[in-house]
Parts: structure tokens; C-alpha cells; sequence
């Protein structure tokens, strides 16, 4: 039996296996352990991909919050939380909340919290950024769970220097255009920009014949 995620990571497999011609692997008694592979490769591969590029740049292309993107958009792909439009929004925002929470507080300069410890006006930005990250994207209808992550990031001073955080977008706008070419080459009906309405209508599955 396939998960019941519409167009989840069993969707996604039988798309590939479909298209290569060797779907019988998804019938067999042995169908969970191929699955939990399939995840294993793609978001082994996904990441790793994010770790190169840093590794090559000296830039910080890979960073918490990607896992979590990376396993919705190979879980669940058709789902509104993994569309293009709420990851790069979901993580904008986050991004943004946490460096207005920065400003706030007058810890644009400070030292990462994992370094110095949580302060009071740590607690504050933290508290703040994800506050607000949390309200605009219900706001704007745009929910991505990790960006929670994203703004936290930000908001703890991981990652705060502007060039930093155009970096961390540009490795969610490169992880969202991977997403959408393995899915597609998957036979998947993933948005180009915006959310499917009801993605368990929306081709979740495809068809043996």
C-alpha cells in the first residue's frame, strides 16, 4: 500500500520507476525499504549538491532549515507548504523577520548566540522573529513550517551579515528548482509558482496503465 500523502515520496518513485521501466520494484513485499531509499538518495543528494556549492564558494549554501524543505518537496510535493510561491516566500519572510528582529534589538553586530550564550535581548529577537514570520505567512497564506527555522537562524545570529542571508536565499531558489525538476521528471504535476488547491485531485498519483 502507497503512503497516503497525496503525490508523497510514493508518488514521486513510482513516477521515476514508471518512467525507467521498472515499476515491479514498487510491487514487490520489499516496497518500504526501496522507498526509504529513494528518500535517503534524494535528500542525500539534495543536500549534498547545497554542501559542494559551499564547500566551492566559501558561502553558507547549506544551513538546518534545507532539510526540512528538501524532505517536503520529496514527501510531499504536492502539497501547498512545498509549492515554489510558499518555499521562497515562507523563507523570504523568515529571513526578513529575522534580521528586523536583529535591528530591534541592536544585536545586528553581536556574536552568535551559541557563542555567548541567550541574553534577555536575545530572547526578545527570537520571540519577535518568529512571531512575525509565523503571522505574515498566515497573512499572506504562504506557510512553510521551516521557515520557523530560517528566522530563528537569523534571529539567533548564525547567519546575519546581508550578503549572508542573500546566499541563504539563493540556496532555497536553487533547492526549489531542483525539487521542481526531479518531480517533474517524476510525471508529477507540481506547481510552477503557486499552491494546487487540492493537490489530492491533482494527479497524486499515477497511473500503472
Amino acid at each position: 500500500m502507497f503512503l497516503e500523502i497525496p503525490g508523497g515520496t510514493s508518488a514521486v518513485a513510482r513516477g521515476l520507476f514508471k518512467r525507467f521501466g521498472t515499476l515491479w520494484l514498487l510491487r514487490s513485499s520489499a516496497q518500504s525499504p526501496i522507498l526509504a531509499s529513494f528518500g535517503f538518495l534524494n535528500g542525500g543528494v539534495s543536500i549534498g549538491l547545497m554542501a559542494v556549492l559551499a564547500v566551492i564558494t566559501h558561502s553558507p549554501f547549506v544551513f538546518p532549515s534545507l532539510g526540512p524543505t528538501a524532505f517536503l518537496f520529496f514527501y510531499a510535493p504536492l502539497t501547498p507548504s512545498a509549492s515554489p510561491r510558499n518555499t521562497i516566500l515562507g523563507h523570504g519572510i523568515g529571513v526578513l523577520a529575522g534580521y528586523f528582529s536583529l535591528v530591534v534589538t541592536g544585536l545586528t553586530m553581536a556574536a552568535p548566540a551559541l557563542s555567548t550564550g541567550v541574553t534577555w535581548s536575545r530572547v526578545v529577537a527570537a520571540a519577535l522573529s518568529l512571531g512575525i514570520t509565523a503571522g505574515l505567512m498566515a497573512l499572506f497564506k504562504v506557510p512553510h513550517p521551516p521557515a520557523g527555522s530560517t528566522t530563528l537562524i537569523v534571529s539567533l545570529g548564525l547567519l546575519t551579515q546581508p550578503w549572508q542571508l542573500l546566499v541563504l536565499m539563493a540556496a532555497v531558489v536553487l533547492l526549489t528548482c531542483q525539487g521542481f525538476i526531479m518531480n517533474r521528471i517524476a510525471g508529477l504535476a507540481v506547481p510552477l509558482w503557486h499552491p494546487r488547491h487540492s493537490p489530492s485531485t491533482n494527479n497524486a498519483e499515477i497511473s500503472d496503465s
